[in-house]
């Protein structure tokens, strides 16, 4: 006892900082989206990305800096990074799997044009917005980024439908495994692939153009080996070698200088979906989403940056939301008199396509890795993300139920 006495008091270390950052992180979401009862707006995935915003700098930051100094401290984020990495290249690489592109092979005319103008028209209100920026402020461009690089991946981000976001939309509207959920899902995977080709084409370095296009051929013959090899398998085995060829083609990629983001898209993109057992899967998915994605939610909302003033990053977020919310509906509307689609169907599809929580952040956290963007351009594209997607279920809602009475 007396010993006891005298033991000096012992300081929070690393593990307790880590631990407490760990509380934060899963407790302080899920206690706003069930006594708030977000779910009609917000999915708690939704709620996950606006506190990771909330515990960032810029608002916790801000308002307790010794505290957030504390909690947060280099040795903690980095931690928490290691977790974000691994958890979004996992969840990358099941969206890969995931990829249905046979069915929109078969229906290519309407999911060719619909995907395209769905794409094309916010992408290009997209880079009119990312000009206006360039011509307000200098400071919402990144050190390493061109013009060009910057335009783009602006206008993409503006243009991204998340795919894992819309299929719990849509499994929360009931609509999921109706006829015009699937078509939907169609327009959805089109555009998906689209995404990691336009960031494939941002990252090109010209530095380094040759050691990507010998990724780029060396992979089609190792990918088609996998795949065989997979087939030969047992079903027990298939998930591990999978996880490997998962690191080995994010390495690849990475030490290519493609980002290792392109290559965890590309392990699952070339991957057999029938070689995993689909109920699996989605449960894979959805542990994911559950054990780890959060970690990568707070990690985002750390990257947030608030420099050139909240007032500023505000208005830029507005902008770019007002770009994407009418690039996505005249694309569709074109889309919907091109093919001669029935009365109301290209707000549902126009509405629908606008969830971009998840891939637009995981798009846009590439870019800013890479210096293409500024903290104060990443902060505001969160914004808009997170914007659009809570507009998403409010807005189609009420035309499916006035259209199941109908009917």
């Amino acid at each position: 006892m007396i010993a006891a006495r005298h033991l000096p008091k012992r300081s929070m270390h690393q593990t307790d900082l880590f631990l407490l950052a760990m509380l934060l992180i899963l407790a302080v979401p899920y206690l706003l989206w069930r006594l708030g009862r977000t779910e009609y707006v917000a999915p708690l995935v939704v709620v996950q990305i606006v506190c990771g915003i909330l515990l960032g700098p810029g608002v916790l930051g801000a308002a307790f800096p010794a505290y957030y100094a504390t909690v947060f401290d280099p040795g903690v984020i980095q931690a928490l990074n290691g977790i974000a990495w691994w958890a979004v290249m996992v969840f990358v690489w099941i969206a890969g799997i995931e990829l249905d592109l046979g069915q929109a092979w078969r229906q290519r005319r309407e999911c060719g044009i619909t995907a395209g103008l769905a794409l094309g028209v916010p992408l290009l209100f997209g880079a009119l917005a990312a000009m206006a920026l360039l011509h307000w402020h200098d400071g919402w461009i990144g050190p390493h980024g061109a013009r060009w690089q910057f335009v783009m991946g602006v206008g993409m981000a503006c243009a991204v439908t998340a795919l894992p976001i819309l299929l719990l939309l849509m499994e929360k509207l009931a609509i999921l495994r109706q006829p015009f959920g699937q078509r939907v899902l169609r327009y959805a995977s089109l555009d998906d692939v689209a995404i990691w080709a336009v960031l494939a084409m941002i990252l090109v370095d010209w530095q380094r153009i040759g050691l990507q296009l010998a990724f780029l051929v060396l992979f089609v013959p190792v990918a088609w080996a996998f795949r065989r090899l997979m087939h030969r398998l047992p079903a027990a085995d298939r998930w591990y070698v999978g996880l490997i060829w998962l690191a080995l083609c994010a390495l690849a990629a990475d030490r290519a200088g493609l980002h290792f983001m392109v290559g965890a898209f590309l392990a699952g993109a070339v991957t057999d979906r029938d070689s995993f057992d689909g109920p699996t899967l989605d449960l894979l998915r959805h542990h994911v989403l559950l054990v780890v994605m959060p970690v990568f939610f707070l990690s985002t909302g750390l990257r947030t940056h608030w420099s050139v003033g909240g007032g500023a990053v505000f208005a830029a977020a507005g902008l770019l939301l007002v770009a994407e919310v009418v690039g996505k509906l005249a694309g569709v509307h074109l889309a919907a008199r091109w093919l001669g689609w029935n009365r109301g169907e290209a707000w549902l599809v126009g509405w629908l396509l606008q969830t971009k929580a998840l891939i637009m952040i995981i798009f846009v956290n590439v870019l800013l890795d890479r210096g293409i963007i500024s903290g104060d351009t990443f902060t505001a594209l969160l914004l808009m993300a997170v914007a659009s997607t809570m507009l998403s279920v409010p807005m189609v809602a009420p035309r499916l139920r006035r259209l199941g009475a109908a009917g």
